[in-house]
């Protein structure tokens, strides 16, 4: 299937989205804010008792991902007037206007495409008239034969040995998407090759990952699109001057590094063969890029068929995204118990808890994809939001998380909704490892629903004075996503389903979800007070505060001789 089709909206019409709704405005949004009051008091103990079916209402499943919402403080009542509010927010049209390649991403004048990425070769997605569907699969075809060359020991190094370790260095998009899947699809990688991720611009981060590895042996990726960013480019350069310090030719550079970027010339200049450069777009933010040949390291390790099947499972969330009536439509159910949450219950933090050591690294790739996407306090139309926006993401797997901080998610004063993420089937089962995963993955949403009453604590002969300390009050909402089983397609699809939460929650919001103003002027600063911070005089090119300023003298003082 196409991933586009003729959208229902008029030309003249799709190109002056995004639309600009104030959501606090609508009608819709003063009904949920009475009936929220109207849910205060309301325990999910009695609505189990209440309905036996309601398991079975409220759950829907796609793509390989069965979501249960029945443990949260919602009724029928709750959910018909979330999705009158989503209507009236226009995401239909909004979602039209993404799929078509309509420049959503306003403040860039950017189509924003990563849905492009996972489309078949078949389908036609135009930007500027021009349907980059083949650009895309002309990439990954480029992507693929190199990944099978090192894969095959095909690609020998400088001193003819072949390749056996990769390193990937970049930062942000560039790094949490393809460190994150490939620990999760760990299980399918290839034995023998090793594949490490280098972004922090701590000298440690790069020192501890070459350690142990041969030069000759050593292929780096760079990846950044500008060929410019200061962490990326300071690590690259620093991994160069390693590689040369080894085997000691400018040539070996050629065999030993790639690129993703943009900006060939750069790359070249670097010493990188322009044929081991991979491009992409800048329709696409660096967040939603895993798709790309940003995800070069995780198909090499995995291999491309693999690496494809992944693409398989975004595509297919992407088209029930697109197609699924909003009752059924998983992206749409999350986004709107999360302002269920955030906007009408009052709940600012939302946990990501995977029962998956392969997920590890999921919610932190999840906190960079929201918050980065959805911190944003300026509307459409250019005014200062009044209502809540994006929640603080964050989260551990389990079983370790229980052992840290689920007290306060237990028994705290502050509600934290949570996703819980169970895999039915181990991808290399471990006697009943797999079982007392989920085991314990269940038993902790069964617990924060139903908690524990004074009367059941005392029934035990629990003495009166610590009755107290043992009653769990419940009624603390989480949603339990099941895997049937952790693989490329399903991480796809689990990936797909975060991205278009997300990007319905800033319709809702009415804000942009695809530009990120808010980290370029650290960057800004950075650059000054780096020139401060290594100046050979006790002068100061900066006008700092006096905070900073006192800080960048204690610096200089304590690195100086």
């Amino acid at each position: 299937m196409s991933i586009t089709k003729t959208s229902s909206i008029p030309r003249q019409d799709r190109m002056k989205f995004p639309t600009t709704i104030n959501p606090t405005s609508l009608p819709q949004w003063r009904v949920l804010n009475e009936h929220a009051r109207s849910l205060q008091s309301v325990h999910l103990r009695d609505l189990f008792a209440d309905n036996p079916r309601r398991a079975q209402q409220f759950s829907a499943d796609a793509a390989g991902i069965f979501v249960d919402y029945s443990k949260n403080r919602i009724t029928a009542e709750t959910m018909q007037h979330l999705f009158a509010l989503v209507d009236a927010c226009a995401l239909r049209p909004a979602i039209d206007a993404m799929f078509a390649g309509v420049p959503i991403n306003h403040t860039e004048n950017r189509p924003v495409l990563h849905v492009a990425l996972r489309a078949p070769r078949d389908a036609d997605i135009r930007v500027d008239g021009r349907n980059v569907v083949p650009a895309v699969h002309d990439v990954l075809d480029r992507m693929g034969a190199c990944a099978d060359r090192i894969r095959a020991g095909n690609w020998d190094g400088y001193s003819g040995r072949p390749i056996r370790n990769i390193v990937n260095i970049g930062i942000g998009g560039s790094d949490l998407g393809p460190v994150m899947a490939t620990e999760a699809l760990k299980p399918f990688a290839k034995p023998g090759l090793r594949v490490r991720f280098v972004s922090n611009i701590d000298g440690a981060h790069l020192q501890e990952t070459l350690r142990d590895l041969d030069a000759a042996e050593t292929l780096f990726i760079v990846a950044s699109k500008t060929f410019t960013t200061q962490e990326t480019m300071t690590n690259a350069q620093s991994a160069r001057a390693w590689c040369l310090a080894k085997l000691k030719d400018e040539s070996a550079v050629a065999r030993h590094f790639a690129a993703v970027s943009t900006n060939i010339d750069a790359a070249t200049e670097f010493g990188i063969d322009p044929d081991n450069v991979f491009g992409f777009w800048d329709w696409v933010g660096g967040r939603y890029s895993l798709c790309s040949a940003i995800g070069l390291p995780l198909m090499i390790a995995v291999g491309p068929d693999h690496f494809r099947a992944m693409l398989a499972g975004f595509h297919a969330m992407d088209i029930h995204f697109r197609d699924t009536p909003w009752t059924d439509n998983l992206p749409v159910i999350l986004a709107l118990l999360g302002i269920w949450h955030g906007n009408f219950m009052g709940y600012d933090t939302h946990a990501v808890l995977p029962y998956s050591q392969c997920l590890a690294r999921f919610p932190a790739y999840l906190q960079q994809a929201d918050m980065e996407s959805n911190g944003k306090s300026v509307d459409r139309s250019g005014h200062a939001v009044d209502i809540m926006t994006g929640p603080i993401v964050w989260g551990e797997p389990g079983t370790n998380g229980q052992h840290a901080f689920f007290q306060l998610l237990h028994q705290g004063t502050r509600i934290v909704p949570a996703d819980f993420i169970a895999v039915c089937r181990a991808a290399e089962p471990m006697g009943r490892h797999q079982d007392m995963l989920a085991a314990n993955c269940f038993a902790q949403t069964q617990a924060l629903a139903f908690g524990r009453s004074a009367a059941d604590v005392e029934t035990e002969g629990t003495p009166a004075d610590l009755v107290p300390y043992k009653t769990f009050s419940g009624n603390r909402p989480t949603n339990t996503l099941v895997l049937d089983a952790l693989t490329p397609r399903t991480l796809g699809a689990l990936i797909a389903l975060y991205e278009h939460k997300i990007f319905v929650q800033g319709i809702i919001w009415n804000i942009y979800s695809f530009d990120q103003w808010g980290v370029e002027l650290g960057k800004k600063l950075a650059h000054r007070i780096l020139e401060d911070l290594t100046r050979k005089d006790d002068g100061m090119s900066g006008d700092h505060d006096s905070s900073t300023a006192a800080l960048i003298r204690r610096y200089r003082t304590h690195t100086s001789g």
